[in-house]
């Protein structure tokens, strides 16, 4: 059964450009297809926050005011980096002050918390055997 969040974006108090190392876009993008769903909830103990990617931005809210949003990573250019070890520029948006300081933290800790998940998902599908399938040539 689907479930279902609400989360409330106040306005910008700020954005700021930055660059999202390689190894931690590909992950999060990887995680994101693996889920086979729109979006993917990542808790992050270690901090008491919660990360939802989805195709276009990663939220972040706080345990204690779960639907506020405090920041957000959006606007992600992968296409402009030559080669996927480049980083990826992104807007870093924050629509409360401590969000300033919490994004200190919170890409180092996000990405251990994404890798843990990315481990969970991919133990328990199941293995499947691959199959080559030989075609019948084109008739002209």
């Amino acid at each position: 059964m689907p479930q279902y969040e609400t989360f409330y974006r106040a306005e910008a108090l700020g954005h700021e450009p930055r660059q999202l190392p390689a190894e931690h876009y590909n992950a999060l993008r990887l995680l994101l297809d693996f889920s086979g769903k729109p979006c993917v909830f990542v808790p992050i103990r270690s901090m008491q926050y919660m990360a939802v990617i989805d195709q276009e931005e990663v939220i972040f809210v706080d345990a204690q005011n779960k639907t506020d949003i405090e920041f957000a990573w959006r606007y992600f250019h992968p296409q402009v980096r030559a080669t996927l070890q480049d980083p990826v520029p992104y807007t870093f948006e924050y629509y409360h002050l401590r969000g300033l300081e919490t994004m200190k933290r919170a890409q180092g800790e996000f990405f251990l918390h994404v890798q843990q998940l990315a481990g969970r998902m991919r133990q328990q599908q199941p293995t499947r055997g691959e199959k080559v399938i030989s075609l019948a040539p084109r008739k002209p």
